[in-house]
């Protein structure tokens, strides 16, 4: 996992509270435990006229032309705006997966989903609440000036405006540390893995028969 440390991106603001997993990556592609490829079906059925399915060229499919990231003023953007209980509905670690297949780092809303926030962090995407005046102040911002940045300090816990205006926010400290140093579950493992290779030895040596 990449470390996150600050990140200065474009702004995509999608004005819909409640946007559920289900939007966020439709069922069909849940059928691979991969990682990687999701990109193109990020929103899906929000995105493209055409129903969609895994393995097809869905650069042959037809793009709404109104929605957000059709849009050539959001096409490279890295920080996504959201209302209110982003991430809602079914457990699946692949609409985090999907949104950072994109290029999304950052997503800030009013709240979260719980399943949806604990595996965002796992994965790299950093979930932040903002007040809910805060979010209405971005997203005048964004929808207002094209191009559209902020700046994000884990570090210093703080969302920063082009025009000097920050705005502080909250985070676990031990969910802050695995991002700064770039560590899902698997990274904090092997952080013991001299520990458990002694224990390995140790064990077959006084257990024999079970090897």
């Amino acid at each position: 996992m990449d470390k996150f440390t600050t990140h200065t991106g474009l702004v995509a603001p999608l004005d819909r509270a409640n946007v559920d997993t289900d939007a966020i990556i439709p069922k069909q592609y849940l059928k691979s435990i991969k990682r990687s490829g999701y990109g193109p079906t990020l929103f899906d059925e929000w995105r493209y006229h055409e129903p969609g399915e895994p393995g097809m060229d869905h650069s042959t499919r037809t793009p709404r032309a109104d929605f957000l990231l059709n849009l050539p003023r959001y096409a490279e953007a890295s920080v996504l705006l959201a209302r209110e209980n982003f991430g809602c509905g079914s457990s699946r670690e692949h609409a985090v997966w999907a949104l950072t297949n994109y290029g999304f780092k950052v997503v800030l809303a009013p709240s979260f989903a719980d399943i949806f926030f604990n595996n965002s962090f796992k994965n790299g995407l950093l979930p932040i609440e903002l007040e809910a005046a805060v979010i209405d102040q971005l997203f005048d911002a964004a929808e207002a000036e094209e191009g559209y940045q902020l700046t994000v300090d884990l570090e210093a816990q703080q969302v920063k405006t082009a025009d000097g205006q920050t705005f502080d926010f909250e985070v676990d400290e031990f969910r802050k540390y695995c991002l700064l140093n770039g560590l899902d579950d698997i990274g904090l493992t092997l952080q013991h893995a001299d520990a458990i290779k002694a224990f390995e030895v140790q064990h077959k040596q006084a257990a024999s028969w079970l090897f």
